[in-house]
C-alpha cells in the first residue's frame, strides 16, 4: 500500500541526491574541468565512502527488498530513487503521490556563487549543466517535474535562457533568493522574463541555499562546542541558521511587489520551497505597514492596485516544515498559500511528514486540507501541471 492514500497529493518540495561528478557528467566540454565536485565540503567525515557503499546497495536484492518497509526510513543516497532515475517511478508509486516537484541537494549554493561572481559565461554554463541534468533525471515518468535554475544577473541573456527552458519543457524556472550583484531583481528588464512565465504558466520557484550568506557566521562564536546537525555533522543547518532562513527570501519577494512585478504580471506565480511559512502572517502584515507608511510619498506604491498582502494570497505558494502549524498559518494567511512537500528523501523530512501535517490541520476545514494537500500546488503550476500530466 503506498505512503499516501485517501485523497489527491502534490509534493512541491522532492530532491534528487547528486554525485560528485554529477554536474560535470552534464557540462559543456569546454567548462567541465572548471566545474566544482559540489559535495566536497558539504559531507560529514566519512560519508563520502558511505556514499559510494549506500549506492552499492541499490544493486542488492536482498536490500532493493524491502524498498517499501523502508520508505520513509532510508534517506539520502540510500533512498530507492534518489540518484538512480530509474529507480525513482517505483518511488514515487509507492509515496502515493501525484507528482513531485523535483529540485537538487547541493547545487544551489554553488550556482548563487557563481551568479554572483565576475564570470557570467561560467556562471550560465554551470546553470546548463545543472539544468541538463534535471532535464534527464525527470525525463523518466512524467509525474517528475522540472527545476531549472535561471541567473538572472545579465540583464540582456536572462530572458532569452527563460525562453529557452520554457522551450525545452521547465516545468518551473528557479532563481537565487539572494539579491543580483548589479541589480535588483525587480528591474525592468526582467520583466521579459516575468512575461514569457506568465504566458507559459510556468512559476517562479526559490528554494532554501540560494540565499547567499543570509547572516553572519560570527552567531556560531558562542564559545561552546559546535551542535550537530541532522546528519551528525556541520554541513547543513541548526537551529540558529534555521532562524534566518526566510530572510533573503522575504526582502527578495517583497521588494517585487513593492516595485509593482506582481501588479504588471497578475496571472504569474512564485512559490517559495523549503524556507518555512511561519514567517509568512506577520511578514505580510509588515508589507501592508510599509504600504500604509510611504504610500503618500512613493509613486511606486500609488500605482498598485491592492494592499501588498493581497498580492502575497494571490501569487505566492510556500512549503512549510513539518514541526510548523499550518492550521494557524492557513488561518492566519489564509488558505491558499500553504503546500505539502514530503522534501524526499531528505532526512530532515522525517519519517511521516504527512502525519505531523495532518495533526497540525486536525481543526482544519476539508476546504483548508484539501488546498493543502493539492489545490494550492495545482494552482502553483497552473498550465505546466496540466502538460505534464494530461
Amino acid at each position: 500500500m503506498p505512503y499516501a492514500t485517501g485523497r489527491l497529493y502534490h509534493d512541491a518540495d522532492a530532491h534528487i541526491m547528486e554525485t560528485a561528478d554529477w554536474l560535470r557528467d552534464y557540462a559543456d566540454p569546454g567548462f567541465r574541468d572548471r566545474l566544482p565536485d559540489i559535495t566536497t565540503g558539504l559531507l560529514a567525515p566519512g560519508e563520502d565512502k558511505r556514499v559510494l557503499d549506500d549506492l552499492a546497495l541499490q544493486a542488492d536484492d536482498a536490500f532493493r527488498a524491502e524498498d517499501e518497509a523502508e520508505l520513509m526510513n532510508r534517506k539520502n543516497w540510500r533512498a530507492i530513487g534518489a540518484t538512480l532515475k530509474q529507480d525513482r517511478p517505483k518511488a514515487l508509486d509507492l509515496l502515493g503521490f501525484a507528482s513531485q516537484l523535483v529540485f537538487n541537494t547541493f547545487t544551489n549554493k554553488p550556482m548563487q556563487e557563481a551568479e554572483h561572481g565576475k564570470d557570467g559565461d561560467y556562471a550560465y554554463a554551470m546553470a546548463d549543466a545543472h539544468n541538463r541534468g534535471m532535464f534527464d533525471f525527470c525525463s523518466v515518468d512524467r509525474r517528475l517535474l522540472t527545476t531549472a535554475y535561471l541567473p538572472i544577473m545579465d540583464l540582456e541573456r536572462a530572458p532569452g535562457m527563460a525562453g529557452q527552458l520554457i522551450r525545452d519543457g521547465a516545468h518551473s524556472l528557479m532563481i537565487a533568493a539572494a539579491c543580483p550583484k548589479d541589480h535588483s531583481p525587480s528591474h525592468v528588464a526582467l520583466d521579459a522574463v516575468w512575461a514569457q512565465a506568465e504566458e507559459a504558466g510556468v512559476p517562479i520557484v526559490f528554494h532554501v541555499g540560494s540565499g547567499g550568506h543570509f547572516f553572519d557566521r560570527s552567531y556560531f562564536a558562542n564559545g561552546l562546542p559546535m551542535e550537530k546537525d541532522f546528519h551528525g555533522g556541520a554541513e547543513n543547518f541548526r537551529s540558529i541558521d534555521y532562524m534566518a532562513i526566510p530572510n533573503p527570501v522575504m526582502q527578495t519577494l517583497a521588494t517585487m511587489i513593492l516595485d509593482g512585478v506582481m501588479e504588471r504580471f497578475p496571472r504569474l506565480k512564485f512559490g517559495v520551497i523549503e524556507q518555512g511559512a511561519s514567517w509568512l502572517p506577520s511578514w505580510m502584515r509588515y508589507l501592508d505597514s510599509a504600504y500604509d507608511a510611504f504610500l503618500r510619498h512613493e509613486q511606486r506604491l500609488q500605482k498598485l492596485s491592492m494592499r501588498p498582502s493581497e498580492y502575497v494570497r494571490r501569487q505566492i505558494r510556500a512549503t512549510p516544515y513539518p514541526t510548523e502549524d499550518v492550521g494557524w498559518i492557513a488561518a492566519q494567511a489564509g488558505d491558499a498559500v500553504c503546500l505539502f512537500s514530503s522534501d524526499y528523501p531528505h532526512v530532515e523530512g522525517g519519517r511521516n511528514p504527512l502525519g505531523r501535517f495532518e495533526a497540525s490541520l486536525a481543526n482544519a476545514s476539508e476546504t483548508t486540507r484539501e488546498q493543502f494537500f493539492s489545490a494550492n500546488f495545482a494552482d502553483l503550476m497552473g498550465p505546466s501541471l496540466q502538460r505534464a500530466l494530461n
